[in-house]
C-alpha cells in the first residue's frame, strides 16, 4: 500500500485558536505550546523518562517546547492553567501523558488541523484515544498495532555480549543501508527508499556520525546484525532497527548481539528501553532472555 507523505505545513489559523477540552469532570483548554510551557512540558516527560523519550530527546534537542522552523509542534491539553498532557505533531504523532479523557478531544482537533501524519505511536493509551477521534478524518491505516510492550533493562544482561558487534564507520554507509532498508521493509511494511533514498540515507548517515549505529560487518563488507540507539536522552535510550541477516537466523546468535546492544547503549544512559509487536513470541523471548522486562505498553497506527 501507498505510504502517505506528511505535510510540515504551519497549522491551519483555525487550530491556533484555544479549544475547549472536558478532561474528566473538569473544563479545560487546548493550544499550541510555546518557550514559556518549556518546564512544564519537560515535567510531564519526567513523569515516565522511558515512555516519553521521544518528547524528552527533542527538548534537549532544541531546547525549548516552541513549534519548530520544520513545522514540528506540540500541542497541550491544560486545566487551570496546568498542562495536564500533551501530543507532540510533526511527522508523527506521539502522545505524551495523555488518557482516555484528554484524548479524544486531542484527536479531534488535530483532524480539525487538516495535517497528515506518516504514523501514531507511543505510550497505547494515548495513541488509541487520539485514533478514536482522528480515525474520522484520516486516511486509512494500513496497520494498528493496539499492543506492544514496551520493554526495559537497566543493568548488563546475563547474557555474554557477542564479539564483532562495533560502532558503525562513516564509510561502511552504503555497506550498511540496505541492511538497514530490509529491517525497515520487513518491520513497517513499506520500502522506506521506494521515492528515492536521500533522506533514509541521510538519517542512516547521522546515526553513523552520532555513534549510535551499532553492527557486526565481516571482512568482505556482509552485515550479519545491526541495531540502532534510535532514540537517546538523558535518562534512557530506545533500542530500534535491530535486524538479523537471514543466512544468520535460527543459529542462536542474536541474544549475544543484543547483549552487546545493550552494554553500548547504558554507556549513553542509565534505562535501555524497547518496544515489540505482542504477537512477536520469538523477538520477545529473546528480549527476556537477554534482561529486558516489560514496563508499559505502545501502539502504533501507520499510514
Amino acid at each position: 500500500m501507498a505510504k502517505v507523505l506528511a505535510r510540515v505545513a504551519p497549522w491551519l489559523p483555525s487550530a491556533r485558536n484555544g479549544s475547549r477540552i472536558r478532561s474528566g469532570q473538569h473544563a479545560g483548554s487546548l493550544r499550541i505550546l510555546a518557550r514559556e510551557d518549556t518546564a512544564a512540558l519537560r515535567a510531564l516527560a519526567d513523569e515516565d523518562p522511558v515512555a516519553n523519550i521521544f518528547i524528552a530527546s527533542h527538548l534537549e534537542t532544541a531546547g525549548s517546547a516552541a513549534p519548530t522552523v520544520a513545522g514540528g509542534q506540540v500541542v497541550g491539553a491544560f486545566d487551570d492553567g496546568r498542562l495536564l498532557s500533551a501530543c507532540w505533531a510533526g511527522v508523527n504523532l506521539v502522545p505524551v501523558g495523555v488518557t482516555a479523557d484528554t484524548g479524544p478531544e486531542l484527536g479531534a482537533w488535530l483532524a480539525r488541523s487538516g495535517r497528515r501524519f506518516s504514523s501514531v505511536f507511543g505510550p497505547a493509551e494515548g495513541v488509541l484515544s487520539i485514533w478514536s477521534e482522528l480515525q474520522h478524518a484520516s486516511p486509512r491505516p494500513f496497520a494498528v498495532r493496539e499492543s506492544q510492550p514496551l520493554l526495559q533493562i537497566d543493568a548488563p544482561s546475563p547474557v555474554a555480549p557477542a564479539a564483532g558487534l562495533r560502532h558503525t564507520r562513516p564509510a561502511e554507509l552504503d555497506v550498511l543501508l540496505p541492511a538497514c532498508t530490509a529491517m525497515f521493509e520487513e518491520e513497517v511494511g513499506y520500502s522506506p527508499v521506494a521515492g528515492g533514498d536521500r533522506h533514509y540515507r541521510n538519517r542512516v548517515r547521522g546515526l553513523i556520525q552520532r555513534g549510535h549505529s551499532l553492527a557486526h560487518i565481516t571482512g568482505d563488507g556482509e552485515v550479519v546484525f545491526k541495531a540502532e540507539l534510535g532514540t537517546v536522552s538523558r535518562d534512557a535510550v530506545q533500542i530500534q532497527g535491530v535486524w538479523m541477516n537471514p543466512r544468520y537466523r535460527g543459529q542462536g546468535r542474536s541474544a549475544g548481539y543484543m547483549s552487546a546492544v545493550v552494554a553500548a547503549a547504558l554507556e549513553v544512559a542509565p534505562r535501555v528501553s524497547l518496544y515489540v509487536n505482542h504477537y512477536n513470541e520469538r523477538a520477545r523471548s529473546l528480549y527476556a532472555a537477554v534482561g529486558f522486562r516489560q514496563v508499559g505498553t505502545f501502539a502504533t497506527v501507520l499510514f
